[in-house]
Protein backbone atom coordinates (compact mmCIF):
# COMPACT_ATOMS: atom_id res chain seq x y z
CA UNK A 1 0.00 0.00 0.00
CA UNK A 2 1.01 3.21 -1.23
CA UNK A 3 1.88 6.04 2.32
CA UNK A 4 2.03 9.21 1.74
CA UNK A 5 4.20 11.19 4.37
CA UNK A 6 2.64 14.81 4.88
CA UNK A 7 4.73 17.28 7.30
CA UNK A 8 1.95 19.27 9.48
CA UNK A 9 2.78 22.72 10.76
CA UNK A 10 -0.46 23.82 12.72
CA UNK A 11 1.41 27.07 13.58
CA UNK A 12 -0.70 29.40 15.35
CA UNK A 13 -4.23 30.81 16.17
CA UNK A 14 -6.65 29.19 13.94
CA UNK A 15 -4.19 27.41 12.23
CA UNK A 16 -4.06 24.70 14.89
CA UNK A 17 -7.63 24.08 15.24
CA UNK A 18 -8.23 23.99 11.22
CA UNK A 19 -5.08 21.30 10.84
CA UNK A 20 -6.52 19.16 13.86
CA UNK A 21 -9.84 19.05 12.00
CA UNK A 22 -8.79 18.78 8.85
CA UNK A 23 -5.93 15.65 9.48
CA UNK A 24 -8.68 12.86 10.77
CA UNK A 25 -10.85 13.71 7.13
CA UNK A 26 -7.92 13.48 5.27
CA UNK A 27 -6.89 10.07 6.77
CA UNK A 28 -10.67 8.51 6.07
CA UNK A 29 -10.81 9.61 2.22
CA UNK A 30 -7.23 8.33 2.32
CA UNK A 31 -8.50 4.74 4.11
CA UNK A 32 -11.33 4.61 1.39
CA UNK A 33 -9.35 5.19 -1.25
CA UNK A 34 -6.57 2.72 -0.36
CA UNK A 35 -3.60 4.62 0.54
CA UNK A 36 -1.51 5.41 4.14
CA UNK A 37 -1.25 9.09 4.88
CA UNK A 38 1.42 9.51 8.04
CA UNK A 39 2.09 12.65 9.55
CA UNK A 40 4.83 14.57 11.52
CA UNK A 41 4.10 17.64 13.68
CA UNK A 42 6.30 20.73 13.55
CA UNK A 43 5.41 22.89 16.17
CA UNK A 44 7.17 25.77 14.23
CA UNK A 45 5.17 28.96 15.89
CA UNK A 46 5.01 32.38 16.73
CA UNK A 47 5.07 30.70 20.48
CA UNK A 48 9.00 28.97 19.36
CA UNK A 49 9.99 32.29 18.19
CA UNK A 50 9.31 33.74 21.64
CA UNK A 51 10.68 30.42 23.54
CA UNK A 52 13.60 30.17 21.31
CA UNK A 53 14.05 32.85 19.01
CA UNK A 54 13.29 31.71 16.05
CA UNK A 55 10.04 30.27 13.98
CA UNK A 56 11.69 27.32 13.25
CA UNK A 57 14.86 25.43 13.48
CA UNK A 58 18.09 25.66 11.46
CA UNK A 59 17.68 22.40 9.76
CA UNK A 60 13.41 23.00 9.07
CA UNK A 61 13.77 23.29 5.15
CA UNK A 62 16.30 19.98 5.01
CA UNK A 63 13.29 17.92 7.06
CA UNK A 64 10.45 19.21 5.16
CA UNK A 65 12.14 17.74 2.49
CA UNK A 66 12.11 14.53 3.52
CA UNK A 67 8.20 14.63 3.51
CA UNK A 68 6.32 14.12 0.47
CA UNK A 69 4.13 17.56 1.18
CA UNK A 70 3.23 19.87 3.90
CA UNK A 71 0.19 21.14 5.39
CA UNK A 72 0.27 24.62 6.95
CA UNK A 73 -2.08 26.15 9.20
CA UNK A 74 -1.47 30.27 9.71
CA UNK A 75 0.95 31.89 11.48
CA UNK A 76 0.79 35.46 13.39
CA UNK A 77 0.12 36.21 16.79
CA UNK A 78 -0.70 40.50 17.74
CA UNK A 79 2.31 40.57 20.19
CA UNK A 80 4.20 40.09 17.10
CA UNK A 81 5.23 41.83 14.35
CA UNK A 82 3.72 40.28 11.11
CA UNK A 83 7.23 41.08 9.01
CA UNK A 84 8.49 38.32 11.88
CA UNK A 85 6.34 35.81 11.52
CA UNK A 86 6.21 36.05 7.94
CA UNK A 87 9.90 36.31 7.32
CA UNK A 88 10.65 33.37 10.10
CA UNK A 89 8.74 31.02 8.59
CA UNK A 90 6.19 31.08 5.67
CA UNK A 91 8.76 32.78 3.45
CA UNK A 92 11.68 31.01 3.96
CA UNK A 93 9.64 27.74 3.25
CA UNK A 94 8.41 29.25 -0.03
CA UNK A 95 11.99 30.57 -1.18
CA UNK A 96 13.87 27.81 0.19
CA UNK A 97 12.32 24.97 -1.42
CA UNK A 98 11.58 26.87 -4.53
CA UNK A 99 7.99 26.96 -4.15
CA UNK A 100 7.64 29.89 -6.86
CA UNK A 101 4.24 28.68 -8.16
CA UNK A 102 1.31 29.72 -5.66
CA UNK A 103 -2.21 28.62 -7.14
CA UNK A 104 -5.08 30.06 -5.25
CA UNK A 105 -8.81 29.06 -6.91
CA UNK A 106 -11.76 31.56 -6.48
CA UNK A 107 -15.36 30.02 -6.57
CA UNK A 108 -18.25 30.94 -5.73
CA UNK A 109 -19.42 27.16 -4.50
CA UNK A 110 -23.22 26.33 -4.28
CA UNK A 111 -24.94 26.93 -0.77
CA UNK A 112 -22.68 30.03 -0.68
CA UNK A 113 -23.77 33.83 -0.59
CA UNK A 114 -21.11 36.29 -2.32
CA UNK A 115 -21.65 39.86 -1.42
CA UNK A 116 -22.04 40.86 -4.36
CA UNK A 117 -25.52 41.31 -5.64
CA UNK A 118 -26.70 39.11 -8.19
CA UNK A 119 -24.55 36.28 -8.52
CA UNK A 120 -25.30 33.01 -8.35
CA UNK A 121 -23.21 29.72 -7.65
CA UNK A 122 -20.50 29.27 -10.75
CA UNK A 123 -20.72 33.18 -11.48
CA UNK A 124 -17.56 33.44 -9.67
CA UNK A 125 -15.07 31.19 -11.21
CA UNK A 126 -11.28 31.77 -11.69
CA UNK A 127 -7.65 30.82 -11.06
CA UNK A 128 -4.88 33.39 -9.57
CA UNK A 129 -1.20 32.26 -10.52
CA UNK A 130 0.80 34.11 -7.95
CA UNK A 131 4.69 34.60 -8.00
CA UNK A 132 5.69 32.98 -4.52
CA UNK A 133 9.55 33.54 -4.25
CA UNK A 134 10.76 37.26 -5.33
CA UNK A 135 9.07 40.69 -7.01
CA UNK A 136 7.75 42.66 -4.06
CA UNK A 137 8.56 40.24 -1.68
CA UNK A 138 12.42 39.51 -2.37
CA UNK A 139 14.18 40.65 0.87
CA UNK A 140 16.58 43.50 -0.98
CA UNK A 141 16.92 46.46 0.76
CA UNK A 142 18.32 47.95 3.81
CA UNK A 143 17.59 50.71 6.49
CA UNK A 144 20.22 53.41 7.32
CA UNK A 145 20.35 56.30 9.79
CA UNK A 146 18.06 54.61 11.74
CA UNK A 147 15.69 56.97 14.73
CA UNK A 148 17.45 59.92 13.20
CA UNK A 149 15.97 62.76 11.17
CA UNK A 150 17.60 61.68 7.96
CA UNK A 151 16.32 57.91 8.53
CA UNK A 152 15.64 56.36 5.25
CA UNK A 153 14.23 52.39 4.05
CA UNK A 154 14.95 50.88 0.66
CA UNK A 155 13.03 48.43 -0.60
CA UNK A 156 14.08 46.73 -3.73
CA UNK A 157 11.71 44.57 -6.06
CA UNK A 158 13.37 41.47 -7.58
CA UNK A 159 12.32 40.31 -11.14
CA UNK A 160 14.15 37.65 -12.72
CA UNK A 161 13.75 35.95 -16.23
CA UNK A 162 13.68 32.33 -14.60
CA UNK A 163 10.92 33.58 -12.25
CA UNK A 164 8.55 35.20 -14.46
CA UNK A 165 8.67 32.43 -16.86
CA UNK A 166 8.20 29.22 -14.21
CA UNK A 167 4.72 31.71 -13.36
CA UNK A 168 3.82 32.97 -16.20
CA UNK A 169 4.32 29.53 -18.53
CA UNK A 170 1.95 27.35 -15.82
CA UNK A 171 -0.42 29.94 -15.82
CA UNK A 172 -0.51 30.07 -19.80
CA UNK A 173 -1.20 26.16 -20.00
CA UNK A 174 -3.50 26.61 -17.08
CA UNK A 175 -5.82 28.85 -19.54
CA UNK A 176 -5.34 26.76 -22.32
CA UNK A 177 -7.04 23.70 -20.73
CA UNK A 178 -10.05 25.87 -19.16
CA UNK A 179 -11.79 28.65 -21.21
CA UNK A 180 -8.24 30.11 -23.14
CA UNK A 181 -8.42 33.72 -21.23
CA UNK A 182 -5.46 35.23 -19.19
CA UNK A 183 -5.31 38.44 -17.44
CA UNK A 184 -1.89 39.82 -16.95
CA UNK A 185 -1.95 41.77 -14.03
CA UNK A 186 0.93 44.34 -13.57
CA UNK A 187 1.59 48.51 -12.86
CA UNK A 188 4.38 48.81 -15.04
CA UNK A 189 2.94 52.32 -16.17
CA UNK A 190 4.59 53.39 -12.52
CA UNK A 191 6.97 50.83 -12.36
CA UNK A 192 9.00 51.18 -15.44
CA UNK A 193 11.34 48.18 -14.84
CA UNK A 194 10.46 45.34 -13.03
CA UNK A 195 6.89 45.52 -14.30
CA UNK A 196 7.95 46.52 -17.92
CA UNK A 197 9.93 43.34 -17.61
CA UNK A 198 7.00 41.48 -16.51
CA UNK A 199 5.00 42.52 -19.54
CA UNK A 200 7.88 41.66 -21.68
CA UNK A 201 8.09 37.88 -20.44
CA UNK A 202 4.01 38.02 -20.84
CA UNK A 203 4.34 39.17 -24.64
CA UNK A 204 7.20 36.79 -25.16
CA UNK A 205 5.60 33.33 -23.66
CA UNK A 206 2.14 34.57 -25.26
CA UNK A 207 3.82 33.69 -28.68
CA UNK A 208 3.77 30.17 -27.80
CA UNK A 209 -0.11 30.07 -27.16
CA UNK A 210 -1.75 31.60 -29.66
CA UNK A 211 -5.09 30.51 -28.32
CA UNK A 212 -5.35 32.05 -25.53
CA UNK A 213 -6.45 35.56 -25.30
CA UNK A 214 -4.63 37.59 -23.05
CA UNK A 215 -5.85 40.91 -21.03
CA UNK A 216 -3.13 43.21 -19.86
CA UNK A 217 -4.65 45.33 -16.51
CA UNK A 218 -3.20 47.61 -14.15
CA UNK A 219 -3.87 46.40 -10.14
CA UNK A 220 -5.53 49.06 -9.73
CA UNK A 221 -8.25 48.48 -12.81
CA UNK A 222 -7.80 44.87 -11.86
CA UNK A 223 -8.97 45.15 -8.23
CA UNK A 224 -11.68 47.33 -9.27
CA UNK A 225 -13.30 44.86 -11.86
CA UNK A 226 -13.20 42.21 -9.73
CA UNK A 227 -15.68 43.53 -6.69
CA UNK A 228 -17.65 45.09 -10.26
CA UNK A 229 -17.60 42.18 -12.68
CA UNK A 230 -15.40 38.81 -11.05
CA UNK A 231 -16.96 36.97 -13.81
CA UNK A 232 -14.80 38.17 -16.44
CA UNK A 233 -11.79 36.04 -14.82
CA UNK A 234 -10.53 33.24 -16.14
CA UNK A 235 -7.00 32.76 -14.92
CA UNK A 236 -5.50 35.70 -13.41
CA UNK A 237 -0.90 35.89 -13.01
CA UNK A 238 0.48 38.24 -10.59
CA UNK A 239 3.53 39.26 -9.17
CA UNK A 240 3.97 38.63 -5.11
CA UNK A 241 2.59 41.37 -4.04
CA UNK A 242 -0.28 42.12 -6.81
CA UNK A 243 -1.60 38.06 -6.53
CA UNK A 244 -1.59 38.51 -2.51
CA UNK A 245 -3.79 41.19 -2.39
CA UNK A 246 -6.32 40.19 -5.80
CA UNK A 247 -6.40 37.02 -3.96
CA UNK A 248 -7.51 38.39 -0.73
CA UNK A 249 -10.36 40.51 -3.04
CA UNK A 250 -11.23 37.07 -4.54
CA UNK A 251 -11.99 35.30 -1.40
CA UNK A 252 -14.19 38.02 -0.42
CA UNK A 253 -16.37 38.21 -3.49
CA UNK A 254 -16.59 34.03 -3.38
CA UNK A 255 -18.21 34.33 0.25
CA UNK A 256 -15.36 33.85 2.92
CA UNK A 257 -11.63 34.22 3.38
CA UNK A 258 -12.69 30.58 5.24
CA UNK A 259 -13.06 29.30 2.46
CA UNK A 260 -10.05 29.97 0.15
CA UNK A 261 -7.39 27.32 -0.02
CA UNK A 262 -4.04 27.97 -1.68
CA UNK A 263 -1.21 25.77 -2.81
CA UNK A 264 2.60 25.94 -3.15
CA UNK A 265 4.00 24.02 -5.25
CA UNK A 266 7.44 23.66 -7.59
CA UNK A 267 6.77 23.23 -11.08
CA UNK A 268 9.38 20.80 -11.43
CA UNK A 269 8.82 19.23 -8.82
CA UNK A 270 12.22 19.09 -7.04
CA UNK A 271 10.74 19.93 -3.86
CA UNK A 272 7.63 19.10 -1.79
CA UNK A 273 4.83 21.33 -2.01
CA UNK A 274 3.30 23.65 0.80
CA UNK A 275 -0.47 23.66 1.29
CA UNK A 276 -1.99 26.33 3.20
CA UNK A 277 -5.49 28.05 3.60
CA UNK A 278 -5.41 31.63 2.81
CA UNK A 279 -7.07 33.03 5.95
CA UNK A 280 -4.40 33.53 8.55
CA UNK A 281 -4.05 33.06 12.62
CA UNK A 282 -7.59 34.68 13.16
CA UNK A 283 -6.77 35.95 16.41
CA UNK A 284 -9.65 37.11 16.89
CA UNK A 285 -11.62 34.19 16.78
CA UNK A 286 -8.62 31.57 17.82
CA UNK A 287 -9.68 29.81 20.80
CA UNK A 288 -13.27 29.24 20.76
CA UNK A 289 -13.85 26.66 18.23
CA UNK A 290 -15.91 29.08 15.24
CA UNK A 291 -13.05 28.56 13.16
CA UNK A 292 -14.34 27.30 9.41
CA UNK A 293 -12.05 24.33 8.22
CA UNK A 294 -12.91 24.39 4.96
CA UNK A 295 -10.20 26.59 3.24
CA UNK A 296 -7.83 23.63 5.14
CA UNK A 297 -10.09 20.98 3.72
CA UNK A 298 -9.57 22.50 0.26
CA UNK A 299 -6.17 22.73 1.02
CA UNK A 300 -5.86 19.20 1.38
CA UNK A 301 -7.28 18.52 -1.31
CA UNK A 302 -5.18 20.05 -3.10
CA UNK A 303 -2.05 18.29 -1.36
CA UNK A 304 -3.65 14.52 -2.08
CA UNK A 305 -3.69 15.92 -6.26
CA UNK A 306 -0.33 17.01 -6.14
CA UNK A 307 1.14 13.73 -4.48
CA UNK A 308 -0.81 12.11 -7.04
CA UNK A 309 -4.08 11.11 -5.55
CA UNK A 310 -6.80 12.66 -7.68
CA UNK A 311 -9.57 10.77 -6.78
CA UNK A 312 -9.55 10.90 -3.13
CA UNK A 313 -8.87 14.84 -4.14
CA UNK A 314 -11.95 14.75 -6.00
CA UNK A 315 -13.96 12.75 -3.32
CA UNK A 316 -12.55 15.16 -0.75
CA UNK A 317 -13.78 18.02 -2.88
CA UNK A 318 -17.21 17.00 -3.41
CA UNK A 319 -17.77 16.23 0.03
CA UNK A 320 -16.94 19.87 0.98
CA UNK A 321 -19.51 21.00 -1.92
CA UNK A 322 -21.78 18.20 -0.94
CA UNK A 323 -21.94 20.07 3.02
CA UNK A 324 -21.96 23.50 1.34
CA UNK A 325 -24.78 23.29 -0.46
CA UNK A 326 -27.12 21.27 2.25
CA UNK A 327 -29.13 23.91 4.17
CA UNK A 328 -29.40 21.68 6.96
CA UNK A 329 -25.79 21.14 7.13
CA UNK A 330 -23.45 23.05 10.08
CA UNK A 331 -21.91 26.15 9.14
CA UNK A 332 -19.88 28.36 10.86
CA UNK A 333 -20.29 32.31 11.95
CA UNK A 334 -18.77 33.41 8.83
CA UNK A 335 -21.14 31.73 6.56
CA UNK A 336 -24.33 32.94 8.92
CA UNK A 337 -24.73 29.69 11.03
CA UNK A 338 -23.36 28.80 14.55
CA UNK A 339 -21.40 25.50 13.97
CA UNK A 340 -18.27 24.91 15.58
CA UNK A 341 -15.07 24.03 12.96
CA UNK A 342 -15.15 20.02 14.09
CA UNK A 343 -19.10 19.87 13.70
CA UNK A 344 -18.05 21.17 10.19
CA UNK A 345 -15.28 18.66 9.85
CA UNK A 346 -17.55 15.90 10.91
CA UNK A 347 -19.82 16.34 8.21
CA UNK A 348 -17.50 16.20 5.68
CA UNK A 349 -16.00 13.19 6.83
CA UNK A 350 -19.46 11.59 7.01
CA UNK A 351 -20.01 12.89 3.52
CA UNK A 352 -17.28 11.00 2.03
Amino acid sequence: MTTHDVALIPGDGIGTEVVEATVPVVEAVAERAGFGVETTRYDWSTRRYLDEGSMMPDDGLARLREHDATLLGAVGRPDVADHVTLNGLLLPIRKGLDLSVCLRPCELLAGVESPLRGYEPGDVDFLVYRENTEGQYADVGGREHVGLPNDVAVQSSVFTRRGCERIVRPAFEAASEREGRLTSVTKSNSQAYGMVFWDEMVEEIAADYPAVDVDRMLVDAASMELVRRPERYDVIVASNLFGDILTDVGAAVSGSMGLAPSANVDPEGVNPGAFEPVHGSAPDIAGQGVANPIACLRSAAMLLDDVGETGAAERLDGAVRAVLADESAPRTPDLGGSAGTDAVATAVRDRL
